[in-house]
Formats: C-alpha cells, structure tokens, sequence
C-alpha cells in the first residue's frame, strides 16, 4: 500500500461527509439568512425567534433526507470494510 491509496480513502470520506451534510446544513443556513434579515428589518432581537424555525428546519431536512444520508453512510461504510483484505496483503 502506498500514500495514493490513503489520501484517495480520506478524499472519498471528506466526499461521503459533504454529501451527507449538504441536505441539513444549507436549509438551515438560508433559513438563518432568511430569520435575520427579517429580525434586521422590524428590529426584533429575540433568540428564540431564530432558534426554532432553524430547528423545526433542520427535523423537517432530516425527516426528507435521513435515508439518503443514512443510505450513503452504510454504503462507505461498507465499502470500507471490503477494502481491509486489500491491507493486509
């Protein structure tokens, strides 16, 4: 085994890791961007305001999307486990 294949296993798990936190994080963020312009324009500065739409956002995103990410993450995880024979050799 050389440094290509570690690099390209750790490249396939940043992959594995964007893909399955894109679905949650960028709803959250826009709504985020959404909440504090609207608290920027009428001047209400209230923490719950921006903490539970952003969180009612985040269950909805993992309710739509939890099999895809839990799909992803069980196929990496598998394919894992059958590259350990390849080090061992």
């Amino acid at each position: 085994m050389d440094a290509s294949y570690f690099i390209g296993v750790g490249r396939e798990a940043l992959w594995v890791l964007a893909l399955a936190t894109l679905p949650v994080l960028v709803p959250a963020l826009l709504a985020g961007l959404l909440l504090g312009m609207v608290q920027a324009a009428t001047s209400i500065n209230e923490a719950t305001l921006s903490f539970v739409p952003k969180l009612a956002v985040v269950g909805i995103s993992l309710v739509i999307f939890g099999s895809m990410i839990m799909g992803l993450l069980s196929d990496f995880t598998i394919s894992i486990f059958d590259r350990i024979p390849d080090l061992v050799k």
